[in-house]
């Protein structure tokens, strides 16, 4: 891996899990969420949402999340074809409506489909399966967002990484591409002392729905072939996948592994060990 990301001329990185690993605010905004369904439910509720996180319950991160079908689907990164569904309580889905709603490749809108790439979409599964508004969601995903800027929270910097960077740079082009948007990202990023450190900054990229649209527009800006980019990041639906099919190289931060060969792909369990 060390000798892929000294050839490659371009790095690709992720925001949230992949800068920073902490969790907690996943909890708080979970939290939040719960105050929202009425009292008697409450319990049930943030219950499930720890199930999840021990991957004890059919929704994970990885899945996918039928919200027309209140379901979590099974899907190949790689083909986007659905390999199984399970409803909430566990069962499987029968095999007429398998095939009558996911006959083709499947296509994330964030609207039906939903893919749980990393823990800030536990929170908003659990948030639609109970009954709570997109209104809703919104509110307590940026009452978060407040509360991680606050006093209260305190981001952990991994250790060496913006020493780490700051020597890529000069030899390399440095982009972060996340879903977060400008402001949130610019004060993360000074909280992790790590705001001088990039070249460019894509806020606000509607990962997965768009991510191979930016890949090829900053691929094209640089000027590198596929194979001279990385793409470092935590949630493979939005950042790993989109990079494998275009031939891009990958580093996937997932501390539990991950069952999937492929040649351009490496699987470390933090950023720090990636550096």
């Amino acid at each position: 891996m060390r000798e892929m990301i000294e050839k490659s001329k371009l790095l690709i990185f992720d925001l949230d899990g992949t800068l920073y690993e902490d969790t907690d605010h996943f909890d708080y905004y979970c939290r939040l969420l719960q105050q929202r369904v009425d009292v008697s439910i409450q319990g049930e509720f943030y219950y499930a949402y720890e199930e999840m996180k021990q991957g004890k319950h059919p929704v994970a991160i990885g899945k996918v999340y039928d919200l027309k079908e209140d379901a979590s689907l099974t899907v190949d990164p790689l083909t986007l074809q659905v390999t199984a569904a399970h409803l909430w309580d566990g069962t499987q889905m029968n095999e007429e409506t398998l095939k009558r709603e996911y006959s083709g490749e499947l296509t994330y809108d964030f609207e039906r489909f939903i893919a749980i790439g990393d823990g800030w979409w536990l929170p908003y599964v659990t948030a639609m399966h109970y009954g709570l508004s997109q209104q809703d969601t919104w509110d307590c995903y940026n009452a978060t967002k407040v509360y991680m800027v606050s006093d209260e929270f305190s981001l952990t910097k991994t250790p060496g990484l913006k020493e780490s960077l700051e020597r890529l740079k000069k030899e390399k082009h440095l982009v972060l591409m996340t879903n977060s948007d400008k402001e949130d990202v610019l004060r993360l990023l000074r909280e992790l002392e790590l705001q001088d450190v990039f070249h460019e900054i894509f806020p606000s990229s509607q990962k997965p729905v768009k991510t191979k649209e930016i890949l090829m527009a900053i691929t094209s800006k640089y000027k590198v072939k596929p194979d001279e980019a990385v793409s470092i990041g935590d949630n493979f639906i939005n950042e790993i996948a989109p990079a494998l099919l275009m031939r891009l190289n990958a580093v996937y931060i997932q501390p539990n592994g991950y069952d999937l060969q492929h040649d351009n792909l490496y699987i470390v369990p933090t950023l720090g060990q990636a550096f």
